[in-house]
């Protein structure tokens, strides 16, 4: 009977460590492999799922080509105008990229996407105050202030049949989405512009297109409407990256150079897009070569966003696999873009003259000697990214269509003479993704950035990659 019982005993405490053993291999508190001394697994098992805490998920062409495409659906949530209630708006300064537009590149021997540049109110996608915009652009007579450049553009985009790079109906609502969300913000919230306010409260700059001009017009409309011409300035920027009077800059071309190289050999790597390619070339009958001139992507983007077939020949039809691959390569190459300095070093001084006109002019509000309270710069997705690349905000989308990057001046109404800044880009604080402002708020968990930080940052941290203290030296640096 003892023995029975101690059988009975020993089998039982057999089947309790069986069990925590099993316990602890599912909590993964001990290795269910050996481990070796290095701390790799004697046995390496090919995993089925990936880690979602460790693995970057795969990057999906399609859904980032409809975020880039932006088009107008559901009220956009945003973040700007957000402070603690004892803070003043003082001042904005909005960068935009210009709307949804026609392709730059034609396809050769393919038809042209057959797309209505024409604004009707009830063709979708509209916005109420689309009629009452046509009507005030319709309105302009001589007493607009524009440049002589600015003054001979349509207002307006108007063709059946659009033209190589014009603005659609599409680009106009985004833009005016846009202003009407800022309006809602900076004017209703916060009270930003007078109800008396005048052409000395605004400051309006656009480059020499069509697109810029009109973008600008339509947030402008929506941000304060049936605006008084009389009180409208925009100023002709004939520099796509803002440089006005400090373009000279031979060093800052080096490194576009040395990124376009990289581009190049990115490219010639990828087998599988010179396949795809060749395939395309293959279908429309010309020379792959010739393919790779005409910037495909920039032609099926517009199919895409406007929801229209990809070309078709005799020989068969570009597909959305071939989209696919084309799109899945520009996402691959802004991703080593940021991983490479040459863009970001060419983005510092290339940016420098825009983000240096911005510094001064809040400046100059925060001294109580300027009077600017909104700022807008109507530009283009070559303007944009590298101002996003210099301030260090490296997880930013490429500008998509409609882009906004704002700038929010804001003074602290516990300490008067204390100014802070927001930066804002698509309506998402990026204030703590810049590398002025990275450190503090982790050290200080603060909602605002000290302006002096922005400040210190274009006057000298812009320049210290360079080993120099000033943009002229900088862009005059020997290279060896």
């Amino acid at each position: 009977m003892f023995f029975r019982n101690r059988f009975l005993f020993l089998l039982a405490l057999a089947a309790l460590l069986a069990f925590l053993s099993l316990s602890l291999q599912f909590l993964h508190l001990i290795p269910v492999n050996p481990v070796k001394e290095d701390g790799v697994n004697s046995k390496n098992r090919k995993r089925i799922m990936p880690d979602p805490l460790t693995e970057t998920p795969p990057i999906d062409p399609i859904y980032e080509a409809k975020f880039y495409c932006n088009i107008p659906s559901i009220p956009e949530r945003s973040m700007e105008g957000h402070a603690p209630h004892y803070f003043k708006l003082v001042s904005v300064h909005v960068l935009i990229r210009h709307g949804d537009r026609y392709p730059l590149y034609a396809i050769p021997k393919t038809k042209r996407p057959n797309i209505d540049c024409t604004l009707v109110p009830n063709r979708k996608p509209s916005h109420p105050q689309l009629e009452a915009f046509i009507g005030h652009m319709s309105k302009l007579g001589s007493e607009a202030k524009m440049d002589s450049t600015l003054s001979s553009m349509p207002r307006y985009p108007s063709h059946l049949l659009c033209e190589m790079g014009e603005l659609t109906q599409t680009g106009v609502v985004q833009h005016l989405r846009n202003g009407q969300l800022l309006q809602d913000i900076y004017i209703k919230k916060h009270n930003l512009i007078p109800s008396d306010w005048s052409a000395k409260h605004l400051y309006l700059e656009t480059t020499g297109k069509s697109r810029t001009l009109q973008s600008g017009l339509a947030l402008l409309y929506a941000f304060l409407p049936d605006f008084d011409w009389n009180k409208i300035n925009f100023r002709h920027q004939w520099s796509a990256i803002f440089c006005t009077g400090n373009c000279v800059c031979p060093i800052r071309n080096h490194y576009l150079g040395e990124d376009q190289r990289r581009q190049y050999s990115l490219r010639v790597t990828n087998i599988h897009l010179e396949k795809t390619y060749a395939d395309m070339a293959k279908i429309i009958g010309i020379p792959t070569k010739q393919l790779r001139a005409s910037n495909p992507i920039d032609s099926l983007l517009c199919h895409f966003c406007h929801n229209v077939s990809f070309p078709c020949t005799k020989n068969g039809c570009i597909t959305m696999e071939h989209f696919k691959v084309i799109k899945a390569h520009q996402l691959e190459d802004e991703k080593e873009r940021q991983e490479k300095k040459y863009y970001y070093l060419y983005a510092l001084l290339a940016t420098y003259p825009l983000l240096n006109q911005t510094v001064n002019r809040m400046q100059r509000i925060a001294e109580g000697k300027g009077e600017e309270l909104f700022v807008l710069y109507s530009a283009h997705d070559v303007t944009l990214s590298p101002v996003l690349s210099a301030l260090g905000i490296t997880e930013a989308r490429f500008p998509r269509f409609a882009a906004r990057l704002v700038f929010e001046l804001w003074k602290d109404g516990k300490k008067n003479k204390e100014y802070f800044i927001r930066i804002l880009y698509n309506g998402v604080d990026v204030s703590s993704q810049t590398s002025f402002c990275r450190d503090y708020n982790q050290r200080y968990n603060k909602p605002m950035c000290p302006f002096d930080k922005f400040v210190h940052f274009v006057n000298l941290d812009m320049f210290s990659p360079f080993n120099a203290t000033n943009y002229y030296d900088a862009c005059r640096r020997r290279l060896f």
